[in-house]
């Protein structure tokens, strides 16, 4: 009969950090909750020297990672070192050596879940990865048990709180990108190489994740359409005010005819819409099931507590799970290892949605019927126009709100437009979501 639950866990930093003040802070209220003691018994990292601000007890700290995977007393290892290839081999030899395992690797599982997925089934393991997408939001967790009653219609999140804080501050002061993302950069928002973020890569993982699981399909990456922020200027976001409207970075999923469409990009949203109020690093996750409806998730969605937090949730489960012996009461990827089936994830090029198009134009007459005109023999119908200032002769903007519209014929229109004697750069494109009229 055990006396505890043993944790090991490989990598130590930030959010390796946040997990161990959080397991020895709560260790009465987690002990309460599942019925033992929950003990981090060795932590395994290159580094066993910086100061982390935390003490652990004599022997916890180790440079040898086989330390962790074979230590038959350890129960439940947590892979919080990051990346691919070493990541990969921790957790799988962790499963293979029987053991649960917590991870919080969201670029791994988008890329490689089917196979972890497999590889825990077939051991009878759990898996826990809550910590992958939204920081300390539980979102995983509600897609897997809270909303297991609905068939899930959409989410709309905003999942990365670097492009959300450069957006907000974009929207909210009036500068540009590069100006906002260096002062990120110096407040310790942004990452010295931002690519991932702001680039909507971070985003498309966590959005093939939640894929994943809500509508138990396997996705590959490359599926997920992914656009970044760093084309948005200020006065595109002023012009999105103007129609009501608040630019945010989203991962996008809809469930459409038996098939899936899941992309990331900036889009504007009606500015009175929960998600759209969401500002600064925060994030926020809008699920629509056909039972439950609307509900909107919302908090931090990286730090080194929110995100522990939600590493110690999965931790305290499976503990749970052990005691009771009901390891494998929840498949890892939500449905049924059988049940698990393909689904078509809808082409960019076949979205249907509303548009915001700006042109930049020399100011003459007859202009805006030309675009008009192009727009109209691919079948796109123009909802409203703007165009402030006439100054004849000089290059001007002219911004165009669509009714619903396919990525394909609003793609081919602009080829067609930019090519225009008086047109003066690339035509700008936002997709909007919202309700056409």
């Amino acid at each position: 009969m055990r006396s505890r639950i043993a944790v090991g866990m490989v990598g130590f930093g930030k959010v390796g950090t946040g997990v161990a003040k959080i397991l020895l802070r709560n260790a009465g209220l987690i002990r309460r909750r599942v019925g033992l003691p929950i003990e981090l018994v060795r932590v395994a990292d290159a580094d066993i020297t910086t100061d982390r601000g935390i003490r652990l007890p004599e022997g916890v700290l180790t440079t040898d990672v086989g330390a962790v995977l074979d230590d038959p007393g350890i129960e439940i290892v947590l892979e919080l070192i990051g990346g691919y290839d070493a990541a990969k081999r921790v957790i799988l030899g962790a499963i293979e050596n029987g053991k649960q395992v917590v991870t919080a690797n969201k670029a791994l599982l988008a890329v490689h879940g089917e196979e972890i997925f497999e590889a825990a089934a077939r051991r009878r393991v759990d898996l826990g990865f809550e910590a992958s997408v939204g920081g300390g939001i539980p979102i995983i967790r509600a897609l897997k048990e809270g909303l297991a009653a609905n068939t899930i219609l959409s989410i709309y999140g905003i999942i990365n709180g670097t492009s959300n804080y450069i957006l907000s501050r974009m929207t909210r002061e009036g500068h540009g990108f590069q100006a906002v993302l260096a002062e990120a950069q110096r407040a310790g928002y942004a990452e010295a190489d931002p690519t991932f973020d702001v680039a909507g890569i971070d985003s498309a993982h966590k959005l093939a994740i939640m894929v994943s699981l809500a509508y138990g399909t396997p996705v590959n990456i490359k599926d997920v359409y992914t656009e970044g922020i760093t084309r948005i200027t200020p006065l595109d976001i002023e012009y999105a005010k103007e129609f009501g409207f608040t630019v945010k970075l989203l991962g996008i999923a809809k469930f459409l005819d038996g098939e899936v469409e899941a992309r990331v990009h900036p889009t504007m949203l009606p500015t009175a819409s929960p998600v759209a109020q969401v500002d600064g690093v925060y994030n926020a996750i809008q699920v629509v099931g056909d039972a439950v409806q609307d509900i909107v998730l919302y908090g931090q969605g990286a730090g080194s507590l929110p995100t522990g937090s939600a590493v110690v949730s999965d931790i305290i489960e499976i503990a749970r799970n052990l005691v009771s012996g009901a390891s494998g009461r929840v498949p890892a990827g939500s449905f049924q290892r059988d049940e698990r089936r393909p689904l078509r994830i809808r082409p960019m090029e076949e979205i249907a949605t509303l548009y915001y198009l700006r042109f930049m134009v020399l100011d003459r007459p007859g202009v805006l019927s030309q675009i008009a005109g192009v727009l109209g023999q691919q079948g796109i119908s123009i909802s409203s126009v703007l165009q402030k200032g006439r100054k004849e002769g000089q290059t001007v903007p002219v911004v165009i709100m669509t009714h619903t519209a396919t990525e394909r014929h609003v793609q081919a229109a602009l080829r067609e437009i930019d090519r225009m004697p008086f047109i003066s750069e690339p035509t700008t494109l936002l997709r909007v979501e919202g309700q056409d009229e």
